[in-house]
């Protein structure tokens, strides 16, 4: 075997394109780059960087360029693909004696509109050079790695807390710019039954990253932490919005909405016990517009940076402005529009992984779909009269994973658009069922909580009573 150089470019732009690659011979083996590894761990924070192990298959992460240990005479296969932007390359080859060296171009296919930016807002446990490389592969322009807090045993048999990437904080300038992606490093903070928040663009670290359960009393608060990410100029982020694994379905994270501190609501491509959209959808009809964001939620190798990511449209703010004011979608492959002119909603979308319809809902009910056509690319599109009522979203929906990210359904969800109020059936019904989870939190706090002082428990209560408030005995 000869060492082969393998370079990825654009083929309209002849740049080099950063890829995840593949490489297999005529019984299956694979081969790798030099520097890389055939066979690599993928549990829980161990090792992540240069490789990912998805639909049971290895790939690597190239810079675009890299020398691999080849045979020649024999066909091999050769995947590599740099995110749903581009087609993907999937060719067989074979080397004749003594060829040192392979070409190949990726086809770009433009579908959004100028402005738009990918990245993906929560990844963990990868450092911002392994983050920029795995990042660029999957097309991406920024990564939000975030510290959190988390405990290791040691070989001295003790356990002891570590707080992952700490270090690396940079806040609202990228830690690392690098291969076209720029990787900023913010923080997790994380309470076991009130919630956890994603705080974003923040000068400083906001202290402590944990609360309750192991790390001590409940006498913190996730209002607080929104509040001195805020006052730091940054974005809040709800981070496993009503996934109830601790136990309550919106915590005090859901109090935190209520009360205006969020400022976006993120969708991950992790699994769930408990499904996401009718929950959404719910405080979407309560009248709390809350823009969608999307993450991978990686914090192993089993887990691609992107496969679920944040389409933002920039005008003349930043992202984080962008988000704020909703100009967002998330996708893990298709690519979705959505507009709203005199009355008339228009939604497209176009993939080049199968799907099976474009839906577009109005206050979370469906009133127009279209299916796939598969004649060139996947696509489709509709055109709806609406009425003013409430808030308008599209969204894609797919059957199994797919070539790109086959960890989960196709999928793709635009933020809401508003219109005007929601009706006031719908709008009552979605407050009783918020207050329900309102008043649970309010129960674990006076019958569970755990506090050192009589304030801090007094403290919590009062938001709720707070978020009651706003909800209102029979709505807002």
């Amino acid at each position: 075997m000869l060492n082969v150089h393998l370079r990825f470019t654009d083929s309209v732009t002849k740049a080099v394109l950063p890829v995840r690659l593949r490489i297999t011979g005529p019984t299956g083996g694979t081969f790798v780059p030099l520097g890389r590894l055939p066979i690599f761990p993928c549990g829980r924070a161990e090792e992540l960087g240069g490789h990912v192990r998805l639909g049971g298959e290895n790939f690597v992460t190239i810079d675009g360029g890299c020398e691999v240990p080849l045979p020649s005479g024999v066909p091999l296969r050769i995947r590599a693909s740099h995110g749903p932007e581009y087609d993907l390359l999937d060719s067989v080859v074979v080397l004749k004696p003594g060829q040192m060296a392979l070409r190949f171009e990726l086809t770009r296919w433009p579908t959004l509109r100028d402005g738009w930016v990918s990245g993906d807002l929560r990844a963990h446990f990868i450092s911002p050079h392994a983050a920029a490389l795995e990042g660029a592969s999957e097309g991406l322009n920024f990564v939000q790695v975030l510290a959190r807090s988390s405990s290791v045993l040691a070989r001295d048999g003790n356990t002891y807390p570590v707080y992952s990437n700490i270090c690396e904080f940079s806040g609202q300038v990228p830690a690392l710019s690098a291969h076209g992606c720029d990787v900023f490093v913010n923080t997790l903070n994380t309470h076991p039954m009130l919630g956890s928040l994603a705080l974003l663009n923040s000068h400083r670290i906001v202290h402590p990253l944990s609360f309750g359960g192991i790390d001590g009393p409940d006498d913190w608060s996730v209002c607080d932490w929104a509040d001195q990410c805020h006052r730091k100029n940054g974005l809040v982020v709800w981070v496993d919005a009503f996934r109830p694994e601790g136990g309550l379905l919106g915590g005090e994270a859901l109090v935190a909405r209520i009360l205006e501190k969020i400022d976006a609501i993120e969708f991950d491509s992790l699994p769930r016990s408990q499904p996401f959209l009718p929950w959404y959808y719910r405080l979407l009809n309560a009248g709390f517009r809350t823009p969608l964001v999307g993450s991978s939620g990686k914090e192993s190798n089993r887990t691609a940076l992107g496969s679920m990511r944040t389409y933002v449209q920039l005008a003349e703010d930043s992202w984080v402005e962008a988000i704020r004011a909703g100009r967002t979608f998330i996708s893990n492959g298709p690519l979705l529009d959505l507009t709203v002119v005199g009355g008339v909603a228009t939604a497209s979308v176009e993939s080049r992984v199968p799907f099976e319809k474009l839906e577009l809902l109005q206050n979370g009910r469906v009133v127009a779909a279209a299916v796939a056509n598969a004649v060139t690319r996947f696509t489709a599109e509709l055109k709806c009269e609406v009425v003013p009522s409430g808030w308008l979203a599209a969204r894609c929906i797919g059957g199994a994973g797919s070539s790109l990210y086959p960890g989960g359904p196709v999928f793709a969800h635009t933020s809401p658009i508003p219109l005007v109020a929601v009706p006031d059936e719908a709008r009552s019904i979605a407050i009783g069922q918020l207050r329900e989870c309102v008043t649970s939190t309010k129960d674990w706090i006076e019958s569970e909580g755990s506090f050192s002082t009589e304030k801090g428990k007094e403290q919590l209560l009062a938001r709720c009573e707070e978020a009651l408030a706003v909800l209102g005995a029979d709505g807002r």
